[in-house]
């Protein structure tokens, strides 16, 4: 039996323009940082409010791939948030483009997509 998602990988195309979207627009938290020499590759491991479940790596050339949220394969990943328009706020001062905000039409929930710097489409989903 599965206990929780452990962690989601991220890779990117620019580390260093990724490292600082991650770490100092949305602020998650270094936990470890190390280049794999072999590899030739650099892997972050990220926390989200104290909690690790982010890998962000920097393959040397990775091939590109569709990342719209209605493109198939993983479709977005999700950031729970107590208060969505304080967010938006929060980003947008960050330079950070979010659409509007949509409602769940079975939940009633308020949600937004925006991007990282590679394109992948990142949602705020509001709980309160």
């Amino acid at each position: 039996m599965f206990n929780r998602i452990h962690h989601v990988a991220i890779i990117c195309s620019d580390y260093e323009k990724s490292k600082d979207f991650y770490v100092n627009k949305l602020g998650l938290t270094v936990v470890s940082e190390v280049f794999r020499v072999e590899r030739k590759l650099y892997k972050l491991d990220l926390a989200v409010n104290g909690i690790y479940q982010i890998e962000l790596f920097s393959f040397e050339n990775p091939p590109a791939r569709p990342s719209r949220p209605e493109a198939q394969g993983l479709r977005h990943l999700a950031f729970e948030v107590d208060d969505i328009e304080k967010e938006i706020a929060r980003l947008n001062d960050a330079d950070i483009t979010t659409e509007p905000i949509r409602v769940d039409e079975w939940t009633g929930k308020r949600f937004t997509f925006f991007a990282d710097p590679d394109g992948l489409p990142l949602e705020l989903y509001e709980v309160e």
